[in-house]
């Protein structure tokens, strides 16, 4: 009944606007973090809140990488049913964008153009010395424990927003306008619990609000519509 009731919200509307979280990535094999299963419940040397902050980075660069490239690099994952049916859905002219909390880069593999990565990507990767960019590929095949620009030697550093680091304004301000011409938002696969991405669904002023997650979230109250259920098997089972 509930996916029915989506099935019509989605025919209904022409301006869709997708807002995931890590849920959407479960399926490609990619844990997520706040799960029973997920990141922050598996024991590490440090909790993984500090081990991918600013401070943390800056401080222990060897231990980061050593967490990064065993953790956080999923360069083997494909997208799943979900990514795919995003993808169709922006094809078609019925999607607006995606706005993901993810930086697997796996909707811009599934063929979305239209993305915005609030916490940027593993796949971008640059020196802080001299900026020159580096593929993901160069962090995980570094001989080095810390890999190094081989231009000059400076240091490399993800593009991706560690704790401490705020959201790149220009991305925030079109996932921004984006949400706000929407008529149709679906949020999925994530806990609404990390600010300031999770603020963003208040600047929705759309027909129709729709939760898709594995648990309760504390928005499941404001929703126009709430499914308790994996990401990719929902958006799979839509036309």
């Amino acid at each position: 009944m509930a996916y029915e009731e989506l099935q019509k919200m989605v025919d209904e509307s022409r301006a869709i606007v997708f807002f995931g979280g890590a849920g959407v990535s479960t399926e490609s094999g990619i844990p997520d973090f706040r799960s029973v299963d997920g990141l922050y419940h598996q024991k590490f040397d440090w909790p993984p809140e500090e081990i991918l902050s600013h401070t943390f980075f800056v401080r222990h660069t060897k231990e980061f990488y050593r967490f990064y490239r065993d953790r956080m690099l999923a360069l083997d994952a494909k997208p799943n049913a979900a990514h795919r049916k995003l993808a169709q859905w922006e094809q078609e002219g019925r999607l607006l964008a995606v706005v993901t909390q993810n930086i697997d880069g796996l909707h811009s593999a599934a063929g979305s153009r239209r993305v915005f990565e609030l916490h940027g990507s593993v796949h971008r990767n640059y020196c802080t010395a001299c900026g020159r960019s580096f593929p993901a590929e160069y962090i995980r095949d570094a001989k080095e424990e810390i890999p190094r620009c081989d231009a000059c030697g400076g240091l490399i550093k993800p593009d991706v927003v560690l704790y401490e680091e705020g959201l790149d304004q220009g991305i925030l301000e079109g996932a921004v306008s984006a949400i706000r011409q929407a008529d149709l938002m679906i949020v999925a696969g994530t806990s609404l619990t990390v600010y300031p991405a999770a603020g963003l669904v208040n600047y929705f002023r759309g027909r129709h609000l729709v939760l898709i997650n594995r648990d309760a979230t504390a928005m499941d109250g404001s929703a126009d519509l709430v499914i308790h259920d994996k990401v990719g098997q929902v958006l799979s089972s839509l036309t």
